[in-house]
């Protein structure tokens, strides 16, 4: 599991951006960047930077993953017959943290990373503490009985700010079905996401 280094909301001001959706984010209140420099007048940015930047906000929006492995994420997407940026959001998607927020199992990414290091999560009925573990078509995730009962899980079902996604069927509030890989128009990012800018940062 990978720890995240710094507060996670100081991303949404970096990317001037409410990332995950988030009534708490800063960004509701204050649109400028962190730190003494973050209300300076922004210059031109150039491609690079833009690219950067949506590699930094995708690959935030997961829960800030390592950058090896979001990196080799890339790389297979790369491989994979297709849209290479399509292909990365398929990939994305299928990790197990990421199908156990879609299914509103846990209020965020984090917490949903957390909830599945903790052995909470259970694929095909055998426990798994994989946060980054590829979840394949027709795969069932289900909550361990102790987590049904948890204060987090019982929010994120009651979140207002986000729906379950058509490619997550859900069976009660403790067990979801992956029934198949999304394409990027599917997925519910609250802001807009560039998975074509990040394919061009790799392959320069």
């Amino acid at each position: 599991m990978s720890k995240r280094q710094s507060a996670k909301y100081k991303l949404d001001r970096r990317m001037g951006e409410n990332i995950w959706g988030r009534p708490k984010s800063p960004v509701n209140k204050r649109e400028y960047g962190p730190g003494q420099h973050g209300q300076r007048r922004k210059g031109k940015v150039s491609d690079y930077g833009l690219q950067l930047k949506a590699k930094q906000k995708l690959k935030g929006y997961y829960g800030e993953v390592t950058e090896k492995q979001f990196k080799s994420t890339y790389q297979e997407a790369d491989r994979m017959k297709g849209d290479t940026s399509q292909n990365l959001i398929g990939l994305l998607e299928r990790r197990l943290d990421a199908v156990v927020y879609r299914a509103k199992f846990a209020p965020t990414v984090f917490a949903s990373r957390q909830l599945v290091s903790h052995g909470h999560v259970y694929v095909n009925g055998v426990k798994c503490n994989i946060a980054s573990r590829r979840i394949a078509v027709g795969d069932v995730i289900s909550l361990g009985t102790k987590a049904q009962e948890m204060a987090l899980v019982i929010e994120a079902q009651s979140l207002p700010e986000r729906d379950i996604p058509d490619y997550v069927v859900t069976d009660g509030a403790s067990k979801a079905t992956f029934s198949r890989v999304p394409t990027l128009d599917e997925v519910p990012y609250p802001v807009k996401m560039e998975p074509n800018l990040v394919v061009e940062f790799y392959s320069r």
